[in-house]
């Protein structure tokens, strides 16, 4: 299935769901629930703006865009992730009032609602679990935000059918909140770093200029620029001299064959 597909399909369940926990949330009087709503109805605003960008990504190259337009799909990655970090941010700062002032909930509502939710937000996530985009990754990880957080609301749900322990609730959600921001900030930077186009995490600059060095005929490396339109199609832009420029053909080729077994597939040869 593809990226856009995929990502679209998370969108409308994002959306259907939100929409039943505020008819539900309504129902249950419960201002948990109606908060959650809101919270998901945001993702889904996100997701479907991140879905139309995916659809940007997957254009080939053009006059406009000569090296194509991957870079769309880290911007739908850090619009997710942004959404991802700041709705987090926010359980986080109410949810410390609640430490000290714990209120009770309709724990027989959340514990139906919350056994639908992980139904749902499992199947979503199955969706774009096998996605290679970092687009569908961060998807990945927004909905293991939810289902997380609808399994604390089952746990609480459950143990409030016999106790009046309402303060667990903000401390189970202060704990999955840390967890995700620890785990959407470090992708929310290496996405932004991608943007800044940084050399590639896993290739070194300095082996990839030795080996240059190393191929006959090339004399000297003035200088190489390596970047990565997405984190996958990687480019670079190379000045080298030449020993003897009647081989410049064959002296390029190998230059090309050698940045391709470093995974760079898009590269212009200055001599």
């Amino acid at each position: 299935m593809s990226s856009s597909k995929n990502t679209f399909i998370a969108f409308v369940l994002n959306l259907s769901f939100s929409i039943i926990e505020l008819i539900f949330g309504l129902l249950f009087q419960s201002s948990a629930i109606l908060a959650d709503a809101v919270h998901d109805l945001g993702d889904a605003l996100a997701i479907g703006s991140s879905a139309i960008m995916q659809q940007y990504a997957n254009k080939p190259a053009d006059n406009g865009y000569p090296l194509g337009y991957k870079r769309w799909n880290i911007l739908a990655a850090l619009l997710t992730s942004s959404i991802l970090i700041i709705g987090s941010s926010l359980i986080l700062v109410e949810g410390i009032p609640k430490l000290i002032n714990p209120q009770p909930v309709n724990q027989d509502g959340m514990l139906i609602l919350g056994v639908v939710a992980v139904l749902i937000n499992l199947a979503a996530s199955r969706i774009v679990k096998n996605g290679h985009s970092h687009n569908e990754s961060i998807l990945s990880l927004h909905f293991l935000e939810d289902m997380l957080g609808w399994l604390a609301v089952i746990l609480v749900s459950i143990i409030l059918q016999f106790t009046d322990w309402y303060i667990l609730d903000p401390l189970l959600s202060l704990a999955i909140s840390s967890f995700i921001l620890s785990k959407a900030l470090p992708k929310a930077w290496a996405n932004l770093q991608i943007l800044l186009e940084k050399v590639p995490q896993e290739l070194n600059l300095e082996e990839i200029n030795q080996a240059l060095l190393a191929l006959e005929n090339v004399d000297k490396v003035h200088q190489i620029q390596i970047w990565t339109l997405d984190g996958f199609e990687h480019c670079a832009c190379l000045n080298i001299d030449l020993a003897d420029h009647a081989k410049a053909a064959q002296s390029k080729q190998a230059i090309r064959n050698l940045l391709v077994s470093y995974g760079i597939n898009q590269v212009t040869i200055e001599t």
